[in-house]
């Protein structure tokens, strides 16, 4: 049952609506997720390339949590509800945490290229949802959203080469 004061005008099937809500309720679980995961090798990354990814990281971190806002804010604008707590987050994250003790540099570098990777794979889910709804605007923001994570993916494979 729909709340009429959450109610948000808009042109589109309301299924392809909530199928594409839906699914970026799942990809913003997982940002928030990856934010989290990426803070956490941040702070407990060691050993002789401590500095340079300790500030690639928090550079990633940054970057993650800038887009979970514009993810839920897109939720809102379609007419739906997005999270609301870190239980909710807890039971749509597909991202697995990482609570170890001690993770080796390289390896946290190597889950969280593959964590950004399972991201881009979902923005191209959403993206799929949204354009059969035609959903332009959606559609388009969310290719910048791919971007950014391949990019992450990118810049933490290289960083991982010949270590």
């Amino acid at each position: 049952m729909t709340n009429p004061a959450l109610d948000t005008p808009t042109d589109l099937q309301t299924n392809q609506v909530a199928s594409v809500a839906d699914a970026l309720n799942q990809a913003l679980a997982d940002a928030y997720a990856l934010y989290l995961k990426t803070k956490n090798f941040h702070w407990h990354v060691s050993g002789p390339h401590f500095r340079d990814y300790h500030l690639l990281l928090d550079d990633q971190a940054t970057e993650i949590l800038g887009v979970t806002d514009l993810i839920a804010e897109r939720v809102r604008k379609l007419g739906e509800t997005t999270l609301r707590s870190i239980g909710d987050i807890a039971r749509r994250q597909q991202v697995k945490d990482n609570d170890a003790d001690f993770v080796p540099p390289r390896d946290m570098l190597l889950e969280l290229r593959d964590d950004n990777l399972k991201l881009v794979q979902q923005f191209r889910e959403v993206k799929e949802l949204a354009d059969a709804a035609k959903d332009n605007a959606t559609s388009g923001i969310v290719d910048e959203w791919t971007d950014q994570a391949e990019q992450r993916a990118w810049f933490l494979f290289e960083a991982t080469r010949g270590a």
